[in-house]
């Protein structure tokens, strides 16, 4: 496997992203590595114009439009797709790279051979460093934290999230997060893609894992600076994030775990996780909160079955 990344495919999936998708393109456009880029919009039936006018100067954009939200991943596998270079970038559209942030995660990823996934270090608007790397979840964690038990006994449930050290030095980690994701086209391929199952969240979880499993290491780039805002897209849909959270969880549990730890997901969130979380916004929401906690329950009863009857692939 090449260790020199000439090109670089950038894929950006887009669903209402507003003005953050133009703000992405625009310092893609002003990075270091602008000219070996090849950019591919994937557009999610967006519904704001955010997928109109995406043309920068010295930036190749392709945009892909479907005629529906197909979800994050299956989208991402449309994008990567369509290009050939030695390396594919899943970027979030509320992401802003910086000028040199590109060119530092292709350093990581090339420097080893055994790398196969390298992230970037997230930052937010003040330049606070976002804890983004993750532990892979065994199927008691998930389980646990489905019930809240890494916030009640953080002490004896670790925090999915690498809450404990600060992300300012590069190392190998076990999951990054896949708004700045980058990896080798020959081991995307090898491993499919994303499993398009995941509708989104937890497809980048996934990916990780399954890279470890091929024999590669996932890396965090510390000097590569993303700035990241975070849901920028979902914000405004909070009871379908829910769910597909949810779902997506106990399908990962599912597929890694066996089905014990899918149905164990499934019962916190029905027994503990949904009912907190009424309470909590009949008591701080009010009814509009709560209408939409029920309808996270109602979508997820709705999902089980299927959940139940699939087959780890």
């Amino acid at each position: 496997m090449s260790l020199r990344v000439s090109r670089l495919d950038v894929v950006i999936v887009n669903w209402n992203a507003g003005e953050q998708l133009a703000a992405c393109l625009s310092s893609l456009a002003a990075c270091d590595d602008a000219a070996s880029l090849r950019v591919v919009v994937v557009d999610n039936a967006s519904i704001d114009g955010s997928a109109q006018k995406l043309e920068r100067p010295g930036l190749h954009v392709t945009v892909l439009r479907n005629s529906q939200n197909l979800g994050f991943a299956r989208a991402c596998n449309q994008g990567a797709a369509v290009g050939s270079a030695e390396a594919i970038l899943f970027l979030n559209p509320d992401t802003a790279v910086s000028r040199d942030g590109i060119a530092e995660a292709r350093a990581v990823l090339e420097a080893d051979a055994r790398t196969g996934i390298v992230g970037a270090r997230l930052v937010d608007e003040s330049g606070r460093t976002h804890r983004t790397c993750a532990r892979t979840p065994t199927g008691f964690s998930l389980v646990a934290h489905t019930l809240f038990l890494d916030r009640l006994m953080p002490g004896r449930i670790p925090p999915h999230f690498r809450l404990d050290w600060d992300h300012a030095d590069t190392r190998p980690v076990d999951a990054v997060m896949g708004a700045f994701l980058m990896i080798r086209r020959p081991l995307f391929e090898r491993l499919h893609g994303f499993d398009e199952r995941f509708f989104v969240y937890w497809e980048d979880a996934d990916l990780c894992a399954r890279t470890g499993e091929a024999g590669f290491a996932v890396c965090h780039a510390a000097r590569a600076v993303i700035r990241h805002r975070g849901q920028g897209t979902t914000e405004a849909v909070k009871d379908r994030r829910l769910f597909y959270f949810l779902r997506a969880q106990a399908l990962y549990a599912g597929k890694h775990h066996g089905r014990a730890a899918l149905l164990g997901v499934l019962a916190a969130a029905f027994a503990v996780n949904l009912p907190v979380r009424l309470v909590r916004a009949l008591l701080r929401g009010g009814p509009g909160d709560a209408g939409a906690v029920l309808r996270v329950g109602r979508w997820l009863a709705s999902a089980s079955p299927k959940l139940l009857t699939r087959r780890p692939s």
